[in-house]
């Protein structure tokens, strides 16, 4: 491990690729800070790649995708002076300032910022992992296509689902939605659309048991919550949209988490040991956006950098 007399190899060490933290790597190269970008992923982009709509409310920019975005991101980044390293799984983090990766790479820094997002939450039954990408759909703008003139099924009763439920009735033979409490927790206007059109009905009270099929899904098994029945629905495709979970796992015990797991900073993104910053999503479950993330970033790598001078 790192010794506090050693020298650091890196000013900023940023885990996770995504806006928020391609934001703090132009920002550290923008302040003249040597940093690394490392991503679990085989690129960069994190929440990004799975935007397949338009994106019209970032500032100064309008793009026909998240990857388009991205690139923006990226290629701003890649004009400075920053390490970028893709394909890199993080095993620990150390209060002394280390990022060591499964391999046992060891990454020495001034400051760490971890950027890592989140990830959508599954449903963890039966059958789901058998089916994605066989009947189980990541996306309803990209994948309307595949779910023309079949019997969709939705999981889930908040903005996402609600949505999609809008969007892929126009094409799909019939749309069942299925949420686990009496009513969706969607906005207003998701809700009282989706109400008003008959192609779409509701299973309210009720969960998702199990998915089956053959070499493609075509059944799920549906259990009401209050009566404990069980109702086995033929189906061609599902989407699942139950919202999103941090990726905290590597900080279990390292950093002050709340309840739900996210990362607890304050308002300069400084976790509860010194010189560990957050940024992005992983840090921020009430406004999780391109430019919330952006941000922090910005945010972060400033007081980094006064940290830093001041030293």
């Amino acid at each position: 491990m790192v010794l506090k007399d050693s020298q650091p190899e890196f000013d900023v060490v940023i885990i996770g690729g995504g806006p928020a933290g391609l934001a703090t790597a132009l920002w550290c190269a923008d302040l003249r800070m040597s940093s690394i970008v490392l991503e679990r992923r085989d690129e960069f982009g994190g929440q990004l790649l799975s935007v397949y709509n338009a994106i019209k409310n970032y500032p100064g920019r309008e793009t026909e995708n998240g990857r388009e975005m991205r690139d923006v991101f990226l290629s701003q980044v890649q004009q400075r002076k920053t390490e970028l390293r893709t394909g890199v799984e993080i095993a620990r983090v150390d209060p002394t300032g280390a990022v060591v990766d499964s391999k046992g790479a060891i990454y020495s820094a001034r400051a760490i910022v971890i950027a890592t997002g989140v990830s959508r939450r599954r449903l963890n039954i039966e059958g789901e992992s058998d089916f994605y990408g066989k009947g189980i759909i990541e996306s309803g703008q990209r994948d309307k296509e595949f779910v023309k003139d079949k019997r969709l099924l939705i999981v889930g009763g908040g903005d996402a689902a609600l949505e999609n439920a809008l969007l892929l009735a126009d094409v799909a033979a019939e749309v069942t939605v299925v949420i686990r409490k009496s009513a969706p927790s969607a906005r207003a206007e998701f809700v009282d659309r989706v109400k008003g059109d008959r192609r779409v009905r509701f299973l309210f009270d009720s969960e998702v048991a199990k998915f089956s099929g053959g070499e493609v899904l075509s059944r799920a098994s549906v259990k009401s919550s209050k009566s404990g029945s069980r109702e086995v629905l033929d189906i061609d495709a599902a989407l699942i949209r139950i919202g999103v979970e941090p990726n905290t796992n590597l900080l279990s015990g390292a950093l002050d988490l709340d309840s739900r797991r996210y990362i607890k900073v304050d308002r300069e993104c400084e976790t509860s040991v010194p010189r560990i910053f957050a940024v992005g999503d992983v840090a921020n479950p009430s406004s999780p956006t391109i430019s919330t993330a952006a941000g922090m970033g910005s945010t972060a790598a400033k007081k980094i950098h006064a940290l830093l001078n001041h030293k």
